[in-house]
């Protein structure tokens, strides 16, 4: 396996980090602090950070401002929505969960189901999607 590292951005222009690797290290504490002090997440209601990335895993750390939404979306595969800090409420057409703070909720979207993430608190969660092989 290759590893596969980050490139840099106007956002990130230090940007240099392992992505992907046999073992990746991932210092949550760290990503929090680091998106809390850029500018997108000063200026606006969210900011993110992909921290591993592979052919059929992502893990995503999302920080939401209080009433800040995650639009409507949908993935193939499924996710795992584990919160950090504060509290969410997931919405799908069917089913609404509100996940604190320690809690998680995982969710198989083989149909593309299509889902909204309102933070109800300033949080911080880390969204883990396995994505669908494609046929």
């Amino acid at each position: 396996m290759e590893n596969k590292f980050s490139e840099s951005t106007p956002q990130r222009p230090q940007g240099h980090r392992t992505l992907n690797a046999p073992l990746v290290e991932m210092d949550l504490h760290k990503f929090i602090a680091q998106i809390k002090s850029e500018k997108t997440w000063v200026d606006g209601q969210h900011n993110s950070i992909t921290i591993f990335k592979s052919e059929l895993l992502r893990i995503v750390l999302i920080g939401l401002r209080t009433n800040a939404e995650l639009k409507s979306h949908a993935t193939n595969g499924v996710i795992c929505v584990q919160v950090l800090e504060g509290q969410v409420k997931f919405i799908t057409e069917e089913h609404t969960s509100t996940i604190e703070e320690g809690n998680m909720i995982a969710l198989q979207l083989h149909e593309h189901i299509a889902h909204t993430v309102l933070a109800l608190t300033e949080t911080f969660f880390l969204l883990t999607v396995a994505l669908a092989k494609e046929e």
